[in-house]
């Protein structure tokens, strides 16, 4: 398959390694192709990985992963060109987090509206599923947690990306996926991220995550 991802930070760059070591044709883009962590980046993954700009990583992509700051998202997919989204899936990994105050952080939107429903709105043919926006890069593939990785989270418009995607989320180690429903379901996932950032300030780790625990 080949995957473009919007993005450069350690994000893009985690699931990038990831889909490129799944022998996916992985290209990153961002407004410095050519930076050195990039160069890097394409060291690391060999002939798996390639790098440009935004809208030739969503052109190349079958499926597209936005892998930004929440404050650059909408700007970065209508940078990349909303048509080069048309009928794929979507990986929206994003978070509003507002860090103005310091932290833990606030957010900028919600939670009457969400930065998964904006994005949706910004892609109407796209089949966008929020995901991996409740971890840290560190965890996002093969993850590693005492007792076994949970199930992640995801929700989304769409019943067959919804699928696709917790394909993929199997595919990078993780037993499964909770499907909490439609797209409008990010305002909850997102709100979750600061006490997420709280709690990991508490125990003084980015490796954790949370696990729905039920009969």
């Amino acid at each position: 398959m080949k995957v473009g991802i919007l993005g450069s930070g350690d994000v893009a760059r985690a699931l990038g390694r990831g889909f490129a070591s799944r022998g996916h044709d992985v290209m990153l883009g961002s407004r410095e192709p050519e930076s050195e962590k990039l160069r890097t980046w394409k060291k690391e993954v060999g002939g798996r990985g390639s790098t440009g700009t935004s809208e030739q990583a969503a052109t190349h992509g079958e499926m597209i992963l936005v892998c930004v700051h929440g404050t650059g998202a909408e700007e970065a997919v209508s940078t990349a060109g909303p048509d080069h989204f048309q009928g794929k899936v979507v990986i929206d990994t994003t978070n509003p987090l507002d860090t103005s105050r310091g932290f833990p952080p606030g957010l900028f939107v919600g939670i009457t509206d969400s930065l998964g429903e904006r994005l949706q709105r910004k892609l109407p043919g796209a089949k966008l599923v929020k995901a991996f926006n409740t971890i840290s890069s560190v965890q996002m593939v093969d993850p590693k947690f005492p007792g076994g990785a949970p199930e992640l989270m995801i929700c989304g418009n769409d019943a067959g990306a919804k699928a696709r995607v917790t394909e993929v989320a199997k595919e990078l180690g993780w037993p499964g996926t909770l499907d909490l429903g439609g797209i409008e379901a990010s305002r909850w996932m997102e709100a979750f991220v600061p006490l997420w950032v709280t709690v990991g300030m508490k125990l003084n780790t980015w490796h954790h995550a949370a696990k729905w625990v039920h009969p």
